[in-house]
């Protein structure tokens, strides 16, 4: 069975035999699930909230088994959808690297890896002209050395450009 793959970021693992109405089509039925038991649990404490301000009249609280219910039926909602979610869903999830780094490349924050080294006013225009032309700011920053408008060493600018060294921890 395959999974769902959300756009540009994820894939789910598929855990049903697919949609009823879209053929080939795997719902996020795990996701779907914890929500719903999301939606219970909170019930289950607007219930606790209740009988706790509204049943504890004259010197005895006869909320209290309907309090402890609640709670313990919502510690095991949570308990057993947490496992499930675990097991059936994040364990499998699965990133989709190319269009990761894709949307790395085309983030405009590639800039912020430029600014030290050739300082905020002109990486900020560069930046602007990589938006206004739809280009990556990699590219921007090249055609902008080609033209001799970035005075930087080619291996200094992709060391500068690199999104790992950006992210990563520091020496």
């Amino acid at each position: 069975m395959t999974g769902l793959t959300l756009p540009g970021m994820i894939e789910l693992p598929g855990c049903n035999a697919g949609s009823s109405i879209m053929p080939g089509k795997v719902n996020p039925v795990m996701c779907e699930s914890l929500l719903q038991v999301c939606c219970q649990v909170i019930g289950n404490d607007a219930a606790i909230a209740a009988a706790g301000a509204l049943l504890g009249n004259f010197e005895l609280h006869v909320g209290m088994p309907l309090m402890a219910y609640n709670f313990l039926e919502a510690v095991r909602l949570l308990a057993g959808a947490c496992d499930l979610f675990t097991t059936r869903c994040v364990a499998g999830l699965e990133a989709d690297r190319q269009r990761c780094g894709e949307l790395v490349e085309r983030s405009l924050a590639m800039c912020t890896g430029l600014t030290p080294l050739i300082g905020y006013d002109q990486a900020a225009a560069l930046a602007r002209e990589a938006y206004q032309t739809g280009q990556t700011v990699r590219q921007v920053a090249e055609q902008w050395q080609a033209a001799g408008r970035l005075k930087l060493d080619p291996h200094r600018l992709a060391e500068a450009l690199d999104p790992r060294r950006m992210t990563g921890p520091q020496a």
